[in-house]
Formats: structure tokens, C-alpha cells, sequence
């Protein structure tokens, strides 16, 4: 997805912006400048186009001069984002710091909205023409404290952001491999691609931007994606750290699945559940690979041991391959290419609605059905599977609001089951289940 940055001086607004295009309150908002030191992300989906909002919180200075760590902030956001929206305050007008970032912005080369906040009533109108002399042609004036014409941001910013182009070949798989700083990533790419195309490095970090290879393996086409390692964000120490977290989430937007390398060592972190959760989120498939599973001593079963401890601290993810793997000396890094190939095919299954209808008939039949407070038994009418990549199946039912999450779990479990039965037991790629309402004499 595309990145767009909210830029600007101190106190003008951006964070109550930010929070607006995002529809939730991610953004610590107070009249005091500089409160926000964190720079935050959010998903914005709007008319069908989705990207990514930056708030570069954490912009401090005088209001009367640009001091060099300003200067260097917006600098990385620019080099980062596909899109800035510039704000400034309404009320003041156009400031020397405002200048300066124009100036920033104008050197870029990159699409430009100014964003005239603290625009409260439509008699303020008359100060937007003082944005104008910034030298930008996109101008709005709004008001992020009281919603007043985001919709006609919103639009403006999906009239002028990039379509991404889809560059992957017929079949070709998607991988981005993902995964905490210093556990191998790196390593990893290389031995699949026998080449040196990223840097390796006992320091943590050493990857800031997603890079791309294809390498055939296994007879399939690939494109791996070597991202940076992710942290957690009180730990991102620099701008480039933090976009290029963003980046890496972009770089998992645009795979087919993800394989996401763990410590031997060290498990089933909370970035580790997290990012796994980022990647079932966005649908797609994954893998999970403990690598530098030659440190690890061979007595006592270590893999069963490894397996169940994975399976209980990661609950969410029953269906997800593990694989054991030393990038360093290639063990195990041979079955790789095999698991991602299974899981890609796995995430692109069909089942039959004819198997749909069966399942409903044979197992639902001996099934008690949840029920309501009120005694109102669920019924479950027909299914079908309305997409796939990842597979997505309807269940139309007489009332949604009687499904409980243990009865969908046992849906998913026995999809699954049919899944194995139709040729795939979709190993590796997350389901998706919608219940919708039909009513019982329509049907």
C-alpha cells in the first residue's frame, strides 16, 4: 500500500488529522507542541483505496527557526512516502517553520496537500488563500477537531496517490521473509538464492529497506522479500528504523505469505505473536521457521518439545507449518521452498459447493446448534465459498448474532477436514468466515 505522511511544524494539528484518517484515536492530542514523540501508523481505507498514514509526531523547535533535527525528520519522510499532506494552522497563517518545510517538500518532488487546520466555521474561509503562497496547488481548509471537510481530503489524497503496480509473473510466489532483528532473515535469502544479495551482519538491523529476488526453487518461480527486522516501537531509535517497519509491513501487503523466522533460542515473543497476527490479519499465508536450530542441543526431543511450546503460546495459529532451519549451514533450509509452495496452493483451494452442502447436511445434522438467551436456535440454511486467496466462505443462517466463537471454530475446524478431503487441508493459510442473515421464508 502506499504511505502517505502528515508533515508540518508544531501544534498545528497534525495528530488530531492523523486521527481522523485513520477513524480511531491512535494520536495523543494536546494544545502543548511536541507532545508527540512516537511516530504512529494507521491503515486508511477510503473509496476502495487503501495506504498507510504516518503522523510525524515528534517534530521539535522553536516556532521561529528550523533546527537541524527538523530538518532530518522530514527528510526521511519524504524519501519514505508517496505522498505528504502539510499542515499548518488556520489561525496563525504561514510561519517561517512553514516555509522551511515547504521548501523541504517543494525539493522532494513529491505530491503535495496542504492541510489548512483550525478552519472551524465556513467564515475562517478566507484565510486558506494564505496557503497559496507556499506554492502548492492542492489547498483544503478543515477543521480535524470538528470533521469538517476530511472527506474532501480523503479524496483528493486517492485522486493523487500511485496506483501500485502488480509486477509478479503468472504463478510466480510472493515471500517476504519477516521476523525480529538479528534472527537470520538475511542468511536465509541468500542460501535460498546461493548468493550474497543481502547484507549479513552480527549487528542488529542491518536491513532498513525491503529488497527483492527472484530465484527459482524447486522448479517454481519466487520473490523473496528480505525485510528489516522489526522491533517494538518504544525501541526504534531513528527515522529510518521506524519507516522501515512501515515498509515491511507494505512488503508483507503485497506477498502471497510470509515466513516468519523466530530465535531458537528465543520463541514466541510478543513481536513475534504480533507480527504473526499482522500477517492473519492482512489474509495471507505463513510459515513459521525456527532458525538457528543448530545451537540447539539434539537431547530430549527438542522438536516436539519446540512444536508444543509454539502451539500452546501461539494458540491462533494451529494450521500454521513449523519448520527447523540454520540459515547458517542450510540445514533444514531445503524444505523451504517446498512449504511455501504447498501453502501458496493451499491458500488458492476451492471446495465444491456440492462438498459445501454435504458438510452442512452431514455434520451440522448431529451438531447442537448455539441458541440465544431467549431459546432461538441458529439455523444454518447454505454456504458457499465466495473467494479464495485466502479462502472465504458466506453461511447464510436466520440470526448472525447467535454464533458464539466456539461454534465457529468448530466450522473452521471442520472446513479444514474437508478441506483435506478435496485435495487440501489448507495448511499454512488462514480462513475467513462471514455469517449472514437470510430470512427463513425467503429461503
Amino acid at each position: 500500500m502506499p504511505i502517505v505522511a502528515v508533515v508540518g511544524r508544531p501544534n498545528v494539528g497534525k495528530s488530531s488529522l492523523f486521527n481522523r484518517m485513520v477513524g480511531r484515536r491512535e494520536a495523543i492530542v494536546d494544545d502543548r507542541p511536541g507532545v508527540t514523540r512516537d511516530r504512529l501508523y494507521g491503515e486508511v481505507e477510503w473509496k476502495s483505496r487503501e495506504f498507510y498514514a504516518i503522523d510525524t509526531g515528534g517534530i521539535l523547535g522553536e516556532e521561529t527557526s528550523f533546527s537541524a533535527g527538523i530538518e532530518e525528520h522530514v527528510k526521511q519522510a519524504l524519501s519514505e512516502c508517496d505522498l505528504a499532506v502539510m499542515v499548518i494552522d488556520g489561525i496563525t497563517g504561514v510561519t517561517p517553520p512553514d516555509e522551511a518545510v515547504a521548501d523541504f517538500l517543494r525539493r522532494s518532488r513529491r505530491p503535495v496537500v496542504v492541510a489548512v487546520n483550525k478552519i472551524d466555521d465556513p467564515k475562517h474561509e478566507i484565510r486558506i488563500a494564505d496557503a497559496y503562497t507556499l506554492g502548492f496547488d492542492d489547498v483544503i481548509g478543515l477543521s480535524a477537531l470538528h470533521k469538517r471537510n476530511i472527506d474532501e481530503l480523503l479524496d483528493k489524497i486517492v485522486e493523487i496517490l500511485p496506483d501500485i503496480p502488480d509486477i509478479r509473473t503468472n504463478d510466480e510466489i510472493r515471500v517476504s521473509i519477516v521476523g525480529r532483528p538479528n534472527v537470520g532473515k538475511s542468511s536465509l535469502l541468500n542460501k535460498l538464492a546461493k548468493e550474497e544479495r543481502s547484507l549479513v551482519s552480527p549487528i542488529a538491523g542491518t536491513t532498513r529497506d525491503p529488497v527483492d529476488t527472484s530465484v527459482v526453487l524447486d522448479g517454481r518461480m519466487f520473490r523473496l522479500v528480505d525485510t528489516a527486522g522489526l522491533r517494538k516501537r518504544a525501541r526504534m531509535d531513528s527515522d529510518v528504523e521506524y519507516y522501515s517497519f512501515v515498509r515491511t509491513l507494505s512488503a508483507v501487503d503485497r506477498s502471497d505469505l510470509a515466513m516468519l523466522l523466530m530465535d531458537a533460542g528465543d520463541p514466541c515473543t510478543d513481536l513475534d505473536k504480533k507480527i504473526a497476527a499482522h500477517v492473519v490479519k492482512k489474509g495471507r499465508g505463513l510459515v513459521l521457521i525456527l532458525n538457528k536450530w543448530d545451537l540447539v542441543s539434539a537431547k530430549g526431543r527438542p522438536g516436539d518439545k519446540m512444536t508444543a511450546k509454539i502451539r500452546d503460546e501461539m494458540p491462533f495459529l494451529p494450521w500454521a507449518p513449523i519448520l527447523f532451519s540454520s540459515a547458517l549451514n542450510g540445514r533444514g533450509v531445503q524444505k523451504v521452498a517446498k512449504s511455501a509452495i504447498t501453502v501458496f496452493e493451499n491458500r488458492r483451494h476451492r471446495i465444491p459447493t456440492n462438498a459445501l452442502n454435504r458438510l452442512m447436511r452431514d455434520v451440522l445434522a448431529f451438531d447442537r446448534l448455539p441458541s440465544n438467551k431467549r431459546g432461538k436456535a441458529l439455523k444454518v440454511y447454505y454456504c458457499l465459498q465466495s473467494d479464495i486467496e485466502p479462502p472465504t466462505f458466506v453461511f447464510f443462517v436466520n440470526d448472525p448474532d447467535i454464533v458464539d466463537s466456539s461454534f465457529e471454530n468448530h466450522i473452521l475446524k471442520e472446513l479444514r477436514t474437508l478441506g483435506a478431503a478435496t485435495d487440501s487441508d489448507f495448511v499454512g493459510s488462514p480462513i475467513r468466515i462471514y455469517w449472514r442473515g437470510k430470512n427463513e421464508k425467503d429461503e
